[in-house]
């Protein structure tokens, strides 16, 4: 793993939030961009220090779940 194939990660990552503009379960997202945890852990933390994307973290009947969603500001 290289810079490189991070931002390529990103880029996979950023298509797919860009496109449907929602919240997004971390399994689920790794379900539809078919990158592997590192690969997407990675992809997560390039888009989140860029301020592209939002976590919301909640507890659902005793499961905590994790959140992504795209960072848009229209202005």
């Amino acid at each position: 793993m290289n810079i490189q194939s991070i931002g390529e990660s990103a880029g996979i990552v950023w298509k797919v939030l860009h496109g449907d503009n929602r919240k997004w379960e971390y399994q689920e997202l790794k379900q539809v961009t078919g990158l592997r945890d590192r690969e997407l852990n990675s992809a997560i933390g390039w888009l989140a220090r860029e301020g592209k994307i939002q976590f919301d973290e909640s507890l659902n009947k005793d499961k905590q779940s994790l959140y992504i969603e795209l960072s848009l500001y229209i202005g």
